[in-house]
């Protein structure tokens, strides 16, 4: 049993260095040989060895927090969707396949303009989805801690989207239909009906707006949160917190 307890404080250290570093810009993390942090976690010396169930779950949610803050905060800047052609938000739908047929034409302004303000919304609801993830994060247990350790590269991702997914489309909704008020995007999405057709959108056009764009904000939200756990898996770690240098030392 203490074997085992101890290959799975190991498996955490690695997902923690992981999860923290998707926290952290870029170029700005502190070097570390994550060899030497899973022996110390094995009782082969080093703070690490000392960790309890309690501290890998304390760590675990706080990397997790650290990633999904990170994700939200990127994506919240100026042109974090609009500017980002991995998670910029098409226009879907009839509306999107118009546009794409004005495009050599010169003519699609209007639903050239609408995708901006949809882009815009999703970038002022950021920090409330963030928000939103990070309530979840506050609620993971011991028992999802191990099950997250057990999964592949990108298994944290899939915990939040799974447990997150429809409560935080619920609970973001509001605030997602008053950004795409802001932005101009409702007015401009009955504008480009009026101009192009009734049959651009089937349904009642400010809802179906809503729920589109906001599934492709969350799409968005939760492809940086994996991109980030992946790539940084083999990074090096800075350790921002009290719970984090417990885990990693220093």
């Amino acid at each position: 049993m203490r074997i085992r307890a101890r290959t799975c404080i190991a498996a955490a250290i690695v997902l923690l260095g992981t999860l923290l570093a998707a926290a952290t810009p870029a170029g700005t993390a502190v070097a570390q040989d994550l060899g030497k942090i899973i022996a110390g976690a094995l009782g082969k010396g080093g703070p690490s060895a000392t960790l309890s169930n309690t501290d890998v779950a304390a760590g675990l949610k706080e990397a997790l927090a650290k990633a999904g803050g990170f994700a939200s905060g990127k994506l919240s800047l100026k042109d974090g969707f609009w500017g980002d052609t991995a998670v910029r938000i098409p226009l879907p739908g009839a509306p999107g396949n118009v546009q794409k047929q004005l495009k050599p034409l010169g003519l699609p302004a209007p639903l050239d303009d609408l995708q901006l303000r949809v882009n815009r919304a999703a970038e002022a609801a950021m920090p409330q989805a963030g928000k939103l993830v990070a309530d979840t994060v506050r609620a993971i247990t011991f028992e999802d801690a191990m099950a997250i350790l057990k999964g592949g590269d990108t298994a944290a991702t899939d915990y939040l989207r799974a447990k997150t997914e429809t409560s935080l489309k619920a609970s973001f909704q509001p605030h997602f239909s008053q950004a795409l008020a802001g932005s101009g995007a409702l007015t401009a999405v009955d504008s480009a009906v009026k101009r192009y057709g009734a049959g651009l959108v089937t349904t009642d056009a400010k809802t179906w707006l809503t729920d589109a764009a906001m599934t492709g904000a969350l799409s968005g939200l939760f492809y940086y949160v994996a991109r980030e756990e992946q790539a940084i898996r083999r990074d090096p770690v800075k350790r921002t917190s009290d719970i984090l240098r417990k885990v990693f030392g220093g």
